[in-house]
């Protein structure tokens, strides 16, 4: 799973998986699931994120995998 924030378009980006989209289903204003060939959610696009998502702090908690951080 990856988290992008692209400052100059407001817009937080979250891949669940490493599968290309076939599929982008809009479900609420500014917020896009995308979906793999087989119907699997593998992103999430969310637009003008910082009105609708809290950025400034990023909690994981018992993740099986390895943790990376990179900043900008």
């Amino acid at each position: 799973m990856r988290l992008n924030y692209y400052p100059e378009t407001d817009s937080l980006y979250i891949d669940l998986s490493e599968q290309a989209s076939a599929e982008s289903r809009e479900i609420s204003e500014g917020i896009i699931h995308d979906y793999d060939a087989d119907g699997r959610l593998v992103g999430i696009d969310i637009d003008n994120a910082s009105n609708k998502v809290e950025m400034k702090k990023l909690m994981l908690s018992k993740l099986p995998g390895k943790i990376e951080m990179t900043s900008a």
